[in-house]
């Protein structure tokens, strides 16, 4: 049995500004598992506008929304599409399904989770995502090598309270790094 010697499980994909795929342009990705089989994280700067979560919950039940602006929806990713996955900080468990990620952090896939959103009994802080990231084995493990990504911390309040817009910068820095700084063109020293 072979172990993975690179876990990123709990930490965030800061993108590079060279980044060749538009959908991942400035993106600031949550991986919520790493392991040998491949990753799966969720993309939690790129918000889908004009869409509440009125609108998916009028999708998929007959629970109405208290506040309906009580969570935004984001865009988690280009796989799953029609998937609705929650970030949440550990406070809330569902009835169903909840995994508990690391440092507070929570993903729960789960209807009962937005219904009890809706209803004012969700978790504290929490995003929506439709569809997610996924890496096969390997591939993310080549894209940092081809320095696609810069990798850093989870922090609550970067990922749940501050804009989408000021994500990107708020993660570099965290790093130490001045954004304006880094370059478009890949390289090795």
């Amino acid at each position: 049995m072979t172990t993975h010697a690179l876990d990123l499980t709990g930490k965030l994909l800061v993108a590079m500004p060279g980044m060749s795929d538009p959908r991942f342009s400035h993106a600031v990705i949550y991986i919520a598992a790493h392991s040998a089989d491949g990753a799966m994280g969720l993309i939690v700067n790129k918000p889908a506008r004009g869409m509440s979560l009125a609108d998916v919950l009028d999708h998929l039940s007959d629970e109405k929304v208290s506040d309906a602006s009580a969570l935004g929806v984001h865009i988690g990713g280009p796989v799953e599409t029609e998937r609705g996955f929650v970030l949440h900080s550990d406070d809330y468990q569902s009835a169903m399904q909840t995994l508990g990620v690391a440092d507070g952090f929570a993903l729960t896939a789960t209807l009962d989770i937005l219904e009890d959103i809706a209803a004012g009994k969700g978790p504290g802080k929490a995003q929506l995502m439709l569809g997610y990231a996924g890496w096969g084995p390997d591939q993310l493990e080549t894209e940092l090598g081809m320095n696609g990504w810069l990798t850093c911390d989870a922090d609550m309040s970067l990922v749940f309270d501050l804009a989408d817009r000021d994500k990107w910068a708020a993660a570099v820095k965290s790093l130490g790094v001045d954004p304006t700084g880094l370059s478009a063109v890949a390289g090795h020293a």
